[in-house]
This record gives structure tokens, C-alpha cells and sequence, in this order.
């Protein structure tokens, strides 16, 4: 492994820490962390931490000795000073002389030892650190520790790769009964610079942030060396049909049959990445997946984020997609059963005292298409992503040296269901929309920017199509959503869009059709070449758009919502304006032919009357020239409505919002106008 410490970047580190108030020791120690937690192969999403033993003032002004341990909820590679919080050491090192302390007691313990009672809360393994006599502690999950270490005799060919130089300690779960066996090891051999964790991870130490971090790189380095002699596996590959079907076919089945039944109907949806590197490939294509893909996770913390095993699916055919996805459901009930069973065998054990999590597997192994990871939003399923990248790797250098094995499955329930594991994930109540992809055509201005903004403050991961595709990819950049140049008026290129779509997020659950423009003239003298423009962008392109989604929203079987910008012109046309308002007003008509057509499967459809939106449709130099024809100022023009007030792309934005939550409407039209009676249904 390389060694990536710079003196010079170390140097300026800590000028950067010590100019914000820290002293020398978390300054560096700070460096040193981040330049650890910045190599995936040692560490992943909040796993392993580091510490420094100093000294601080407290409130009265007396210098203590402190330990500077990685708090919770901050990951490695980003982590600033505020990070690391202080717990006064004593107190900790007291602890050695009991012989039982309940997580709850040491939870309570540490935080009450704070230096800063606002500060997170110190890591689960903080007495390991302090129990540990060396002032700088690093402890990752490296892969290539991890590939040496998950097998039976993993223990044996530790010790063949270490020696005495880091002593290795049979698995125990994290917490007060692991620090101190670590702590007895530690001191029996005075001689080592590190420990190694069977099945998960390593430790090293030092009397320098750079020793520690030395020794880390060198001992992760000999895991690699006897890796390197065994040499990685390459599985033996399933066979596959001769044509396979595509991802953006079968992400939108798997996808829905991850989603749990919710309230009247609804679901809890996923949302998904496909990985499909071809380290991922050599694990999901390989005869024995069933075998190595099911033995475990390759650190019990990867448990929170991935479950313990993944679902396995058929390879999918390009010419029988019913046939998998009918597989896909039975094997979806298969998982649901099987976590059950595993639920009730280990809280039995525990005396019944858990709450069971939801069953729906995070990981789901397709041949021939890879890796979809599940979570509740997409930095979840990127999360899941990363970790199955690294345990695809992981394994296949594990297994040259025997078969794959994890920690027992008693000790992953143990891990999975544990409070202060779970509390890592940070959770908090979901958003409205939580869950749910949306799709925004139209969405690189105006109106459609603003829904692609509101849809996002709800929870939504967001898709962006516009014609020019710098604007898309701009908005979309907001959000950490999918941006992508996309003519509506081209099938083509809507379908291409949504593929897109189903491969970036798993699917589409919401769909804003807001593109459109405004053609003008007298409609008995226009000539039928503009008319049919403006045919093809303002009815045909909802047409498009509308039929893709609902191949989509079919395929997963959840549902969905088609939202059509329409137009006070459908209802209430102005004069020289029917080239535009005719194809709206057919517009109106398909958005209720979907609700009736697709009802049944709980596709919602409904649509917004909007008028007078500063958008590209009405310009400023139209707003001015109409407001100027009609003898009044902008602002009386643009306020024109029994609310007398400017209506703004960000009110239709919100009124899209609220059909999208509202779960028993459908056929609607929405008027966002300020009051228009003129334009009023009857």
C-alpha cells in the first residue's frame, strides 16, 4: 500500500488547525485522519477511527490529560477538528477496573466526560483508544486485513503474516468487553505496533501521527504481500442467455420489489445504483455466488447498510422479462421469509426485547447486470454501493486462501441490532417525499427549475431533461441529481431519458411534464407547418413523455404520478393565441384519458392551469408589450387576479407538489393564477 504522508501538505495542516484555536496534537492528528480516511481500501462510510492522548484546558482553566477519539456521524476523509470530541482520559482508564459495563453505562459515561457537552458523541471503540497506552491510535477495516482474516483459520494466517508484530484478538463485539481484552493483549506483548481484529480490522499505534500512520501502511502492506503470493480468484462464470436484457429494463422490477406495502395503497420505496465494475461482475457472475455472496459481510459494520446477505435474481432475458420478473417476487417473498425466521431466532435469544427492521434486502445480484444497491435515498444506495464494490474485491482475494467465511450469524444479529451501531445512521423523521424519484422535463428554467427546487426540499431525487443540456445538468448539479439534454418532441430521446433514469435511480415515481413554448397568430391564418410545431412540443411531447413513464411506473408496480403543466389556455383561450391553446386544451384531455386508463394500477394523473409565470413562454419584452397594449403597468398586468398579487413559477411549483401528495386525487386540474373566474372549469 502506498504511503501517501506529505511533510509539506502535514505542515500545512496544521498551520490551518492551529490558526482555528487547536493545539499541535489535533492539528496533526487531524491530518493524519483524513489522509487515512481518504484510501477506500482502508477505510469505508464512517468505518474505523483514530484518537490522540493530549492535554486541554477545561472550563476552570486546568490543563487535563484528554482523548481526542473520532466522534460519531463524521467520516474520515472529511473530518475537521469539531470531529474529534475531547473526553477526559482518566476517568476513562478507570473503567479497567470493573469487570462489566452495560453500552447504555459507557454511552452515559463518556458523554458525561466531555470537554464539550454539545460535542458528538465519542466513538463506539473509545475505550479501546484509551485503553491503549500509545498517544496516537489508528484503527481501520482494511480489505486487504480483511481478505487474510474472513476465513476458519483466519486466526492462523494472521499470526503467519504478523508474528508478534501485531498480536491478533478473536472476534469480540465492540464496546467495553473487547477494550479490555485488547488492553491485556496490548500489554502482554510490549514489543508490537498494532493489533489485528479477527474478521474486523486492524489497529496500529505510534508516538507520532506519522509512526502510527507508518505502521498502518506497513502492516496493511504485508496482508497485501501474502494476497499477492496467493494470487486473486477469478470465478467461474454462470452461464448466460445469449441476449441479456438491459438495465434500464430490469432495474425498475427489481426496484419495485424491494418497496415495502405502506398506508391505503402507498409504498416505501428505494432507491438504487447499479454497480457493475468488473470486480462486481466477477462476484455476481460466478456459479458459487450463491455460496461467497451469502456467507456474510466482510466487517460486521457493513451489516447497517447492506444486511447481512444480498438477494440473488436469475440472469434476465431480453425476450421474457415477465418470466424474471416473476422470479424476482418469488425471490423477494424467499428474503422476506428468511429474514423473518432469522429475526425471531436471535431476538428469541435475547429475550424478545427487539423491534424488527424492515426485510427488504439492500443488495440484489443480477448476472450478467450487476450489483443494485438499495437505500432510502441515493447517498444511501452509493453507500451500499461503495461497500459492495469493496467486498467484491475483498473476497475474491480472500478466497485463494480458503472458502469466504464471516463472523458467526448470531454475532451479525448482534452487530445489525445493536443501538449504538444503528445509532450511525443518523436517523430522523423522512420528508413528504422521501424515497421517490421525479422527473422534471422543461427543467433547466423557469417553472421547471422551480419543481425540480420544490421536489428536491421534499425528499425527492431529481432527474432533469431540457433541450439544452449545460442548463440541465446545472440545475440538477443542486441536488446531486441526474441533469441530461433531451428533445421531448423525440420518442426517442425520452425513452433514452428515462432508460437513463431507471439505471441512475432504479426508476421514476413522479413525473413533472412542464416543457412547452408559445406559438402565436390568428388561427385561421396560420400556416399548418407552425400549428403542427406546435402540436409536436405541446400535446405530442406530453404524449412522449407521459407513455414513458407509465412503461416504467408499470414495471415497478408501486404507482406513480403524471403531473402535466397545462395552461389557462386550455379552458379560457386568448386572442391570437390558438396555436398555442389548442394543443394545450388537448393536452388537458390526455392527462384525464391517463387517469382513466391507469387508475387501476395506481398511476395518478393531473394537471396545473397556470397564467401570467415569468418564464420563457412570457418574456419581459411580452410582459412589457402586453401590459403596455392594455394601458397599464407591469405590475398591475402581471397582478391581475382577484388576488392581486404576481404569481410565480415557484407557486406552480408548490401547487405540483401538492397533487403529488395528494394520494386520492386524480383527473384533477389545479388553477394557479391568483384568481382568474374567466378561466375558471365549469
Amino acid at each position: 500500500m502506498r504511503n501517501l504522508w506529505s511533510d509539506a501538505d502535514a505542515k500545512q495542516a496544521v498551520a490551518k488547525y492551529l490558526a482555528q484555536g487547536c493545539n499541535a496534537d489535533l492539528a496533526i492528528r487531524t491530518y493524519s485522519c483524513r489522509l487515512i480516511g481518504g484510501v477506500p481500501e482502508l477505510v469505508l462510510h464512517g468505518g474505523g477511527n483514530v484518537s490522540v492522548k493530549t492535554r486541554m484546558k477545561d472550563t476552570l482553566g486546568d490543563e487535563v490529560d484528554v482523548l481526542c477519539v473520532k466522534g460519531s456521524g463524521w467520516d474520515m476523509g472529511s473530518i475537521e477538528p469539531p470531529g474529534l470530541p475531547a473526553v477526559r482520559l482518566d476517568p476513562l482508564r478507570r473503567l479497567t477496573k470493573l469487570d462489566r459495563l452495560s453500552d447504555e453505562d459507557m454511552v452515559n459515561f463518556q458523554r458525561l466526560n466531555l470537554l464539550d457537552a454539545a460535542a458528538p458523541n465519542p466513538s463506539v471503540e473509545t475505550l479501546f483508544h484509551a485503553f491503549l497506552p500509545a498517544k496516537f491510535v489508528d484503527h481501520t477495516h482494511a480489505n486487504a486485513v480483511l481478505s487474510v482474516s474472513d476465513h476458519a483459520n483466519g486466526m492462523d494466517l494472521l499470526r503467519e503474516v504478523y508474528g508478534d508484530l501485531a498480536p491478533v484478538v478473536d472476534y469480540v463485539m465492540p464496546g467495553f468487553d473487547l477494550a479490555k481484552k485488547a488492553g491485556e493483549v496490548a500489554a502482554a506483548h510490549p514489543k508490537a505496533v498494532g493489533l489485528v481484529l479477527h474478521k474486523h480490522g486492524i489497529f496500529s499505534w505510534g508516538a507520532t501521527a506519522r509512526e502510527s500512520y507508518d505502521r498502518m501502511i506497513e502492516l496493511v502492506t504485508l496482508c497485501e504481500a501474502r494476497i499477492a503470493k496467493a494470487g486473486r480468484k477469478v470465478f467461474a462464470a454462470v452461464s448466460l442467455p445469449a441476449k441479456l436484457a438491459t438495465a434500464a429494463q430490469v432495474a425498475p422490477i427489481v426496484r419495485g420489489a424491494l418497496a415495502l406495502p405502506g398506508e391505503e395503497g402507498s409504498f416505501r420505496r428505494f432507491v438504487m445504483e447499479l454497480r457493475s465494475s468488473p470486480a462486481v461482475m466477477n462476484f455476481v457472475n460466478g456459479k458459487e455466488a450463491s455460496r461467497y455472496a451469502r456467507a456474510g459481510v466482510i466487517t460486521p459494520d457493513h451489516v447497517i447498510r447492506t444486511k447481512g446477505l444480498p438477494m440473488l435474481a436469475p440472469p434476465p432475458k431480453a425476450d421474457d422479462l415477465a418470466g424474471f420478473a416473476a422470479a424476482v417476487k418469488d425471490a423477494r417473498a424467499a428474503y422476506d421469509a428468511e429474514y423473518r425466521a432469522y429475526f425471531e431466532r436471535h431476538n428469541a435469544r435475547l429475550g424478545g426485547v427487539k423491534k424488527i427492521l424492515d426485510t427488504s434486502p439492500r443488495v440484489v445480484l443480477v448476472p450478467g447486470i450487476g450489483a443494485f444497491c438499495a437505500g432510502i435515498t441515493a447517498k444511501d444506495a452509493k453507500i451500499a454501493g461503495d461497500l459492495v464494490d469493496n467486498a467484491a474485491a475483498a473476497i475474491a482475494d480472500a478466497e485463494p486462501m480458503g472458502p469466504f467465511e464471516s463472523v458467526s450469524e448470531a454475532d451479525l444479529f448482534d452487530v445489525e441490532y445493536w443501538s449504538l451501531e444503528q445509532a450511525k445512521l443518523g436517523k430522523s423523521a423522512e420528508k413528504r417525499l422521501q424515497r421517490h424519484v421525479a422527473l422534471v422535463t422543461g427543467g433547466g428554467s423557469g417553472i421547471g427549475a422551480a419543481s425540480a427546487a420544490a421536489f428536491a426540499a421534499e425528499g425527492c431525487e431529481i432527474v432533469v431533461l431540457d433541450r439544452d443540456g449545460a442548463s440541465a445538468q446545472a440545475v440538477a448539479k443542486k441536488f446531486g441529481g441526474l441533469g441530461l439534454a433531451c428533445d421531448v418532441t423525440k420518442a426517442g430521446d425520452v425513452r433514452a431519458a428515462f432508460d437513463a433514469a431507471a439505471v441512475r435511480f432504479g426508476g421514476v415515481d413522479i413525473v413533472v411534464s412542464n416543457a412547452g413554448a408559445a406559438w402565436q397568430g390568428k388561427i385561421g391564418e396560420v400556416d399548418d407547418a407552425l400549428l403542427r410545431e406546435s402540436f409536436e412540443l405541446n400535446f405530442f411531447a406530453h404524449q412522449n413523455v407521459a407513455q414513458a413513464a407509465v412503461r416504467v411506473m408499470k414495471a415497478q408496480g408501486t404507482g406513480g404520478c403524471l403531473l402535466f403543466n397545462v395552461s389557462k389556455q386550455a379552458v379560457n383561450p386568448g386572442p391570437d393565441f390558438g396555436p398555442y391553446g389548442l394543443p394545450k386544451a388537448t393536452t388537458l384531455f390526455l392527462m384525464r384519458q391517463y387517469a382513466l386508463d391507469y387508475g387501476a394500477l395506481g398511476i395518478r394523473a393531473n394537471g396545473i392551469n397556470a397564467d401570467r409565470i415569468r418564464t420563457g413562454l412570457l418574456t419581459s419584452e411580452m410582459i412589457a408589450s402586453r401590459s403596455k397594449a392594455r394601458g397599464m403597468s407591469e405590475k398591475d398586468y402581471m397582478g391581475g387576479n382577484l388576488l392581486g398579487r404576481e404569481v410565480t413559477a415557484g407557486d406552480v411549483a408548490q401547487g405540483f407538489v401538492s397533487l403529488a401528495l395528494a394520494r386520492a386525487t386524480t383527473g384533477a386540474i389545479l388553477t394557479v393564477d391568483g384568481g382568474n373566474v374567466a378561466a375558471a372549469l365549469r
